[in-house]
């Protein structure tokens, strides 16, 4: 043998080479021996390397080490080839064996049987004894994921009970869906182990027991793993004494993903103790295939968290995907199934994208594709699949085959022999194409020999170590090929594999392919340019429906040898079938979201590929797909179902001929968690103790299996120093409380105690036993603990706490309960007491919790003789509202019937709902009848009353807590007997009773309002017990929008008086109202209807809107008034006072509008201005009693007319007066002292003065007596006191009182006296003296003024400072005399004119007014003075 150094090129210029050498030796019968070289070349003749031949230290000959070379790879290509075929021989004799066996196995047993059945026919009583084993398990040692069945034949009568136990806990194969499986037939028994794994290597016990005994064998299964192997081997012990524990937590879920996402599944994994530079192996598996990292999933490990990233899910990343953590000590695995749905198909109703595509028997110019069928087809048949290749290094596809093609295997030709390339493959039906696949591994094409040939060690000088045989000496001409044979067949192509010849000499073989349309004698040969030198070669382009045998040449440098044997004739056309049917389909339970699917394989299938499984809603006919990629076995796990949904399913077989017709579909599933049997009750407790028996109490398992629990069974043993005794059963029936009497003990010894729940799943494994507990009788005087404890209605604040009450009373009866508390994680000390009184009820409500925190909870009993001890502490309960929680909601119905209505939304399928009174379970339904349908449930009271008064409760099992409670006290029993009266006999509500008003022209109304009425309301109408009815005289109305009902009549007349009644009725609902007019309130409301319709007639001629009326203005100017309407252009007003005509207006030329008259005496002179609808006439301002009077205003055309008419005369004119009298009191300054030369003056100011106004000035509170020393007077709008040579006695308050016929009103000042003599404010001692002039003459303003010290003076024109100059001149004469001059009087000196004086002590101002009147003169008035 040589070893070459070379490139690929290399190798295929080599093989040209030695293909033209075989040439060359066809034409020689001799061959050439070609010279030895030991250099290795490239294309252009550069030498690369070199050649060494290989030292033979064998022993062997040259020509015995080929032979054995021969021999070794003949046995090599017929394993190859036929290793197929063997394990189908081997299969078919283990089946044939295996049904023998299984046939001799049940004859045994049925005749054992009948003889067993006779025996005990013959004499029954002799025949009972305990069970025996026929035949005991075996033990068995298999490999990992092997399946292994144990047997058992058991003997007894009665026929014993057999139950399995691994490690001494019960088997229960409910409680895994699949890995166990059960099996009794004529007393064998049988435990199948489905899918071994290493935490199945375990001791097994079977247990058989009846009436006469128990008794039990054992047997051992060893679990082999290659990979436990391989680590063992490689030192997978403990290193330094450290064992490592490894558990992986927040593992991932059943995850679903959809074609082109990306997915990332990742655990954390905790490893003790944590060694910082110790890190685990780290594995991924897939359908337990180890995954290597790729461009398709990538792998990380942060030292504690594995994460597996799919890049870019296809339908082949679908499967069961399991992490691996190995450590030094041991291995922990966690697995989940990950499932990838089709993407949306880019043409709607094209089919799902085929997977799976591999290459086969690659070639130099030729590779099989193969392919898997998808599952999802579009709603149409697929017509076929198109296969499309890519040369490695390019982005160009093509399509191999022009039309499309139904098997999933195609032959593609064509290739570039060298050149790798990746495949894909689409689908088409009638709608379009699918979305192509994940494209294939990258293939070279070459000889499989040549390929073979590659592998090898890469050395770092060449690239490649190449192992050859060195050429032989001499040449022999090959043999006949043997075992010719067609190994497949299809309408496309055709494959012939043989073995090669025995003898052949030292140097290499090819073949030459011969083909003969059967029936001729005409043999082609296929490959006539180039042989081949593997044995296996497709054949391609066969006529379809031919039939052709084959046969092969052997050749090499010596020459071609004889053909080999024909093969029989070979029908061109597909061999392979569809593959029938499944069988049977039958669903399982598992869990809330998934189904177990279990189906018969089709039968006589051939190359199987797998089945898939299809879900459909039960009444929907739409079938979805469970799995897209195919499952090989007859068991599958459907996820994503909807919980409570029922569906049913069938099954699809296919191969690579296509996909079988759909099974029948199975029996119809409720989507619900699987029953099994529960866990084990925890918390064993004494509750009683006395000579010979003991009361225990427990909790209920945390898993009930998801059915109600039948019932408990107790077991005791004796411990004698230490040492526990033999298990015993307590009771043979179940009890269904958590609480059993145990007899039949001695007295002072001591037991332990085991405890196991059952429920329609069987009997659960037992609890951990007890601590050991002596059996003496209790003699203490308190009571025992309660029991039972029971959490519920939980809210973010308040809780349930349920209990029992203790059995062992104590000396004295039981009289009450204390409820402690505390924080979950407080230490013992932290036990506090939730009430300080006893309470009798065996129930408490807490109120006292913290949202967010987690309590423990516990009971004391007390009697006369103290507490007792506690009971065991509930488990934590978190103190929230969990999402979806709703309360009981009372509901009276229309018919007055009470009712108590709870729903609940996350019902699971055996949910229950549990109605009790004071937390007692109601079974008495002669008070309460209970009704549930769906999530609701609805307790109604038969009849309530007293009795009926407490708490009532309804909780739903099977759930995680849900519950809530209602208290029905005597005021809510009141007030729901109350409003069912009302329900029963409803009455229609009214928004208000029958009430009257009088409308337009004095009509009469009678309405109310309905606040709920129907438009199928009925109203009657009734006077004085006499129905009434729609005429002229009585117009009735129902507004059925607004509930408004009335009824309207024209005028009342005496026969009208008495009873109006409105009578409703809707449905059975009715009401009435009535209102009562007799009497005087009949003949006000007649009245009352004569004068409006009276004031309607009025009012359609000209008529008063606002009768006449005074008003006193600011200016105390009194003005009659009133307001008109209906006015026309002919509408005259005339004024009358006394019966004498004061003014009229002809021709008023508005519509409505305000007539006024300002009055002072009669003989004033008046003015008429009309502007504004307004009719003023203005008088000289001066009212006395002259002005007294009966004042009238008529208003007439030809329509008709009105009066109005007011009395100013006695008591009317003084109240007038008061009214001016109190506008002046209001329009005084306050009261002010001057200085004066001859003493001290207190004054003040008016807007107007009248003669009438009496005014009153105190002294200390007293009126003053006037003498020639103190004197009062008016000047102008000035109310002075004059207080002449003042005293001391003269200081003090005064005050000046205005008396306007009511409270009148004071001004008061305080006189002290404090700088009197020395100092004067500015005081103007006159007013100002105004000369009446006309245009263009002077006009002189003089004003005396004083002050100490003397005062500054200024002159204002409109608020402006006047400046002296030649058209004003100002003066100022011995410091008291003040005087302004206009010298010539025009147009532009009207307006407000002032003088202003002002010392450090003060300033005082006066205003005058200077306007032009229309006759030509002008008027200077003073219009007010400020002190």
């Amino acid at each position: 043998m040589l070893l070459h150094c070379c490139t690929d090129t290399i190798l295929c210029l080599r093989l040209s080479s030695s293909y033209s050498g075989l040439e060359e030796s066809r034409l020689s019968p001799m061959p050439k021996r070609a010279k030895p070289t030991y250099l290795a070349m490239d294309k252009e003749n550069q030498i690369i390397g070199y050649v060494v031949p290989i030292f033979r230290g064998s022993g062997f000959s040259d020509t015995e080490e080929a032979r054995v070379k021969e021999s070794a790879g003949y046995m090599a290509r017929r394993n190859l080839f036929t290793s197929g075929l063997e394990m189908e021989r081997t299969e078919q004799t283990s089946r044939k064996v295996s049904m023998r066996e299984s046939a001799e196995r049940i004859s045994l047993s049925k005749r054992i049987y009948e003889n067993e059945e006779h025996h005990k026919r013959m004499n029954k009583d002799s025949l009972m004894h305990a069970p025996e084993f026929v035949i005991k398990p075996r033990s068995h040692t298999v490999w990992e994921k092997q399946c292994v069945r144990l047997h058992c034949t058991v003997s007894g009568w009665p026929d014993p009970r057999v139950v399995w136990y691994k490690n001494n806990v019960t088997i229960d194969p409910m409680a895994h869906p699949g890995k166990y499986k059960l099996e009794s037939s004529y007393n064998v028994h049988s435990l199948e182990i489905n899918r071994c794994d290493f935490d199945d290597t375990a001791q097994y016990r079977v247990s058989a027991m009846n009436s006469k005994g128990e008794l039990s064998s054992f047997a051992s299964i060893v679990v082999k793993s290659t990979e436990k192997e391989r680590i063992r081997e490689h030192g997978l012990i403990s290193e330094y004494g450290i064992t490592f524990d490894t558990h992986i937590v927040d593992g991932f879920g059943v995850s679903f993903g959809r074609e082109g996402e990306t997915m990332s599944l990742g655990a954390t994994v905790i490893i003790s103790p944590n060694l910082a530079r110790y890190q685990p192996e780290v594995q991924w598996y897939r359908d337990d295939v180890l995954l290597q990292p790729s461009k398709w999933c990538h792998m990380h490990w942060s030292g504690d968290k594995a994460t597996l990233t799919l890049t870019h899910l296809n339908k082949e990343d679908e499967g069961l995907y399991t992490l691996r953590i190995t450590t030094k000590s041991k291995y922990e695995t966690y697995s989940a199934y990950v499932f990838v749905r089709d993407a949306d198909a880019e043409v709607e109703g094209a089919p799902g994208a085929p997977l799976d595509v591999k290459c086969q028997d690659a070639n130099k110019d030729y590779v099989i594709v193969t392919w898997k069928q998808p599952a999802v087809d579009g709603g149409s048949s697929i017509l076929g699949y198109f296969v499309d290749r890519c040369e490695v290094g390019t982005t160009h596809w093509s399509q191999c085959n022009d039309t499309p093609i139904k098997f999933a295997r195609f032959p593609v030709t064509g290739l570039v022999e060298g050149r790798s390339y990746t495949f894909r493959v689409r689908a088409v039906n009638k709608s379009g194409m699918s979305r192509p696949s994940r494209v294939s591994e990258a293939v070279a094409a070459m000889d499989p020999a040549d390929r073979a040939r590659m592998r090898g060690t890469s050395a770092p000088w060449t690239g490649q170590i190449i192992v050859t045989e060195e050429e032989p000496a001499e040449g022999v001409v090959p043999g006949k090929p043997k075992e010719l044979e067609v190994t497949e067949a299809t309408k496309n192509y055709v494959v012939l594999s043989w073995k090669p010849p025995g003898e052949r000499g030292h140097e290499g073989i090819m073949y030459y392919v011969e083909k003969c349309v059967s029936g001729t004698d005409s043999w082609q040969r296929v490959n006539t340019e180039i042989p081949v030198k593997s044995p296996r070669f497709a054949l391609f382009d066969l006529a379809e429906g031919k039939a052709y045998s084959f046969r092969v040449r052997c050749c090499n440098s010596a020459g071609v040898g004889e053909p080999s044997e024909a093969t029989e004739a070979t029908t061109v056309g597909d061999k392979l079938d569809i593959p029938s049917a499944p069988g049977r389909v039958v669903p399982t339970r598992n869990t809330d979201t998934s189904v177990v699917v279990s189906w018969e394989a089709s039968r006589d299938a051939k190359e199987l590929v797998g089945y898939y499984i299809e879900a459909s809603i039960v009444g929907s006919n739409k079938f979805e797909p469970c799995n897209n990629k195919p499952v090989k076995g007859t068991r599958f796990i459907c996820h994503g179902l909807v919980t409570g949904e029922s569906y049913v399913f069938r099954v699809k077989a296919l191969n690579a001929a296509g996909l079988s017709e759909c099974s029948q579909e199975s029996e119809a599933i409720e989507v619900k968690a699987a029953i099994a049997s529960p866990t084990p009750p925890y918390g064993i407790s004494v509750l009683e103790c006395v000579r010979d028996s003991m009361v225990l109490a427990w909790k209920q398992p945390t898993f009930i299996g998801g059915a109600d629990i039948t019932g408990y069974f107790v077991d005791y043993r004796e411990v004698i120093n230490g040492v526990p005794g033999t298990w015993h059963e307590a009771n043979v029936k179940s009890v269904s409380d958590r609480a059993y009497r145990v007899s039949d003990l001695k007295e002072n010894r001591k037991y332990q105690f085991q405890v196991r729940a059952a429920n329609m799943a069987g009997v659960g494994i037992p609890s951990l036993p007890s601590g050991t507990f002596v059996c003496e009788e209790w003699t203490i005087a308190v009571p025992g603990p309660p029991h039972d404890l029971q959490v519920t209605e939980v809210r973010a604040n308040t809780l349930v706490l349920l209990y029992k009450p203790p059995v062992y009373q104590g000396r004295d009866p039981v009289n009450g309960f204390y409820i402690d508390i505390k924080e979950a994680d407080a230490e013992e000390e932290a036990w506090r007491g939730v009430n300080e009184k006893a309470i009798l009820t065996n129930y408490m409500k807490i109120k006292i919790l913290k949202e967010g925190e987690t309590y423990v909870f516990r009971v004391r009993a007390q009697n006369k003789a103290g507490v007792g001890k506690a009971s065991e502490p509930t488990e934590p309960v978190l103190a929230e509202t969990k999402p979806g929680t709703t309360e009981i909601v009372v509901d009276v119905d229309d018919d007055g019937v009470i009712s108590m209505n709870f729903a609940c939304s996350n019902l699971t399928p055996d949910s229950k709902f549990v109605w009790s009174k004071n937390y007692e379970e109601i079974t008495d339904d002669t008070r309460i009848t209970v009704a549930t349908s769906g999530g609701k449930s609805k307790a109604t009271f038969n009849m309530l009353a007293e009795d009926d008064i407490g708490i009532y409760s309804c909780a739903v099992t099977h759930t995680d807590g849900a519950g809530s409670s209602y208290t029905l006290s005597a005021e809510e029993l009141k007030k729901l007997l109350e409003l069912s009266h009302d329900h029963k006999f409803p009455i229609i509500p009214l928004k208000t009773e029958l009430a009257v008003e009088l409308q337009e022209k004095g009509r009469i109304r009678f309405w109310l309002q309905a606040e709920k009425i129907s438009a199928n309301g009925k109203i009657e109408y009734v006077f004085n017990d006499n129905s009434l009815s729609q005429g002229e005289k009585y117009k009735m109305n129902f507004n059925k929008d607004t509930g408004v009902i009335e009824m309207i009549m024209e005028s009342l007349l005496p026969e009208d008086e008495g009873t109006f009644t409105f009578q409703l009725q809707d449905g059975k609902a009715t009401n009435q109202s009535s209102l009562v007019l007799i009497g005087d309130v009949f003949k006000g409301l007649q009245k009352e209807s004569a004068f409006m319709r009276k004031e309607w007639h009025r009012k359609q001629g000209p008529h008063f809107v606002e009768y006449l009326s005074y008003e006193v203005t600011p200016e105390c100017c009194v003005i009659l008034k009133c307001k008109v309407g209906n006015i026309k252009k002919e509408t005259v007003a005339l004024w009358y006072k006394d019966g004498r005509e004061v003014k009229g207006d002809e021709k008023l030329t508005f519509t409505e509008g305000v007539l006024k008259l300002e009055i002072a005496q009669v003989r004033g002179i008046l003015q008429l201005f009309h502007a504004h609808h307004t009719l003023e006439i203005y008088t000289v301002p001066q009212i006395s009693k002259k002005d007294a009077g009966v004042y009238e205003i008529v208003l007439k055309d030809d329509r008709g007319q009105d009066t109005s008419t007011l009395n100013l005369t006695e008591q009317g004119f003084r109240d007038l007066m008061n009214e001016v009298f109190s506008n002046i009191a209001n329009s005084s300054t306050a009261l002010k002292i001057q200085s004066t030369d001859e003493g001290i003056r207190l004054y003040s100011f008016v807007s107007y003065y009248n003669e009438a106004l009496q005014v009153t000035w105190h002294h200390k509170d007293s009126a003053i007596a006037f003498t020639d020393r103190i004197k009062s007077g008016v000047v102008g709008e000035q109310l002075w006191l004059q207080i002449t040579e003042p005293t001391e006695k003269d200081k003090g308050k005064y005050a000046i009182e205005f008396h306007d016929g009511k409270d009148g009103l004071k001004r008061t000042v305080e006189l002290s006296g404090q700088g009197e003599a020395t100092a004067k404010v500015p005081f103007r001692t006159h007013l100002i003296m105004c000369d009446l002039v006309s245009l263009h003459q002077a006009l002189n303003l003089t004003c005396n003024i004083s002050g100490e010290p003397l005062p500054e003076v200024v002159w204002l024109k409109n608020e402006r400072e006047i400046v002296s100059d030649g058209h004003y001149v100002m003066k100022l004469e011995a410091g008291k005399y003040a005087s302004f001059t206009i010298t010539t009087v025009n147009t532009a000196d009207s307006g407000k004119y002032s003088i202003l004086v002002k010392n450090k002590y003060g300033t005082e101002s006066a205003d005058f007014t200077v306007r032009r009147k229309k006759e030509g003169r002008q008027e200077i008035r003073e219009t007010s003075i400020f002190a």
